[in-house]
């Protein structure tokens, strides 16, 4: 009798996605798209505009209902699971932040929403500026920002629940080359500093390459629709 170390045994992963398709209209956007993202897998989905990169994004995160398909997150499916029960964190190109929040308030958000206790937000929040290199920037107004320190406490925020999941939605595409390609080699450090899986979305090949541990690439298809290759 021979049995499996479980080392070595296949490990499954986190997230599924399975057959997905979505329709714009009468036209059909995304059609057969599988997508496995492994546990602290950093995953770029690249794809040019309107070939359905954000549309497929928002279906992982409950924003979206697909037409087909299905969404697993370690083997249960997501259907009928909203958005904030999804435990993902999302990020998109305009930071969203909260305008009547400093940049402490905003990180906080979502650890308040939880019902964190304040001295444990206050830590967490300590430690997430940390990390995206703004150890100062705490008291300070969102409206002092550049685009670049914008995103880092969009980023921040995001991670400060310890989201199961990232998304990423073209977070550098208002931003100039350099500092895309700075954020975007911070970004990879730092989820695999924090073991986050993620799905970064964008139309560039270099900074798909420089945050990511694998790039997909949407492709149309003879329908016009587009699918994962």
């Amino acid at each position: 009798m021979t049995t499996t170390d479980p080392s070595e045994a296949r490990r499954e992963p986190a997230l599924s996605v399975r057959g997905v398709a979505v329709t714009y209209g009468t036209a059909p956007l995304l059609t057969d798209v599988d997508l496995d993202v492994e546990p602290r897998e950093v995953v770029a989905l690249l794809g040019p505009s309107g070939s359905g990169k954000s549309s497929l994004l928002r279906v992982v995160a409950g924003l979206l209902a697909p037409d087909a398909g299905s969404v697993t997150w370690d083997g249960v499916d997501l259907a009928g699971t909203p958005t904030h029960r999804r435990g993902f964190g999302l990020v998109f190109q305009d930071a969203l932040l909260f305008p009547h929040l400093d940049v402490a308030g905003n990180v906080a958000y979502g650890l308040a929403a939880s019902g964190v206790p304040r001295a444990q937000r206050g830590a967490r929040v300590a430690e997430l500026l940390e990390m995206v290199e703004l150890p100062d920037h705490g008291p300070r107004s969102v409206a002092t920002l550049s685009g670049g320190e914008a995103q880092r406490v969009a980023l921040a925020r995001a991670l400060a629940p310890r989201p199961r999941l990232l998304l990423l939605d073209e977070p550098f595409g208002a931003l100039d080359r350099d500092l895309r390609d700075r954020l975007a080699t911070d970004v990879r450090a730092l989820l695999h500093r924090l073991g986050t899986p993620a799905i970064h979305v964008t139309h560039d090949l270099a900074e798909a390459e420089l945050v990511a541990d694998r790039v997909v690439r949407l492709v149309a298809t003879p329908a016009g629709a587009s699918t994962l290759r």
